[in-house]
């Protein structure tokens, strides 16, 4: 039998509070000691930690559990590949993960092939037409200067600073809409759909399309019988895809 692929995103690690962010890293621990068991390789789609940025001396402090784990797995006697296609909320995540704990990162959208299947992969955001303010946002904190910048507010203001106006957006989001879930769908109709369609009529070959980033669970045949799957999140659903070489199966990962 093939070892299994594994994919999961939008873990927002450190929100809302200590307690209820700690509580989800053990069981992201745990999920990740059962994808051990078979994984072939292991795809953290984005957005792993609510924020993250690296000092040239520091990083943000807690996620020992989940640092060690992911450590465990990449190292010798183990040694399985897990990548971690850096979201909106951790794209300052530089070369500290990939030289400490052996995750390799991954900056773009990337085309993968996994036992003859074709698999395109993204975290999502900023794909697809529309939501201009943040593609122009996007490109701003992308900026080495700006980074360069941020780099010199102390560690304790500036991560205080993002996790408060990441709180914010999230709730400002949400007000103008009835219901997260009526968001999101509208959202990966509109964006995520489309891009795929563009995606498959250039590349009609691909199998399966997998984003992150939209927080609701949603396999979608599309126009040329490709499957997406956006992967849901780890705040309230609790789901994960695995391809066996076969099939792709959306879960929920119950401890």
């Amino acid at each position: 039998m093939n070892k299994k692929i594994y994919f999961a995103s939008d873990f927002h690690l450190g929100i809302p509070d200590h307690q209820q962010s700690l509580e989800r890293e053990k069981k992201l621990v745990a999920w990740l000691e059962m994808a051990r068991q078979d994984a072939a390789e292991i795809y953290l789609m984005g957005d792993l930690f609510d924020f993250w940025f690296e000092y040239k001396h520091t990083v943000p402090k807690g996620y020992t559990r989940l640092l060690g784990k992911l450590a465990e797995i990449t190292d010798p006697g183990s040694r399985i590949p897990v990548h971690l296609f850096r979201g909106n909320h951790d794209m300052w995540a530089f070369s500290y993960l990939q030289e400490e704990i052996g995750i390799q990162l991954h900056r773009d959208p990337e085309f993968k092939t996994f036992y003859g299947r074709n698999f395109y992969l993204a975290h999502g955001d900023g794909l697809g037409p529309g939501d201009h303010g943040y593609k122009f946002i996007k490109k701003v904190f992308a900026n080495p200067v700006n980074q360069w910048l941020f780099r010199l507010i102390h560690p304790d203001l500036g991560i205080s600073m993002a996790l408060f106006w990441s709180r914010k957006s999230r709730h400002s989001a949400l007000q103008k809409e009835k219901t997260e879930e009526e968001r999101n769908l509208r959202l990966i109709n509109e964006r995520i759909r489309f891009h795929s369609e563009e995606l498959v009529k250039e590349h009609p070959d691909l199998d399966f399309l997998i984003y992150g980033h939209y927080h609701y669970p949603v396999e979608t045949t599309l126009s040329n019988k490709s499957v997406q799957v956006v992967l849901g999140d780890w705040l309230t659903h609790f789901t994960y895809a695995v391809f066996d070489g076969e099939k792709l199966a959306l879960k929920e990962f119950r401890v």
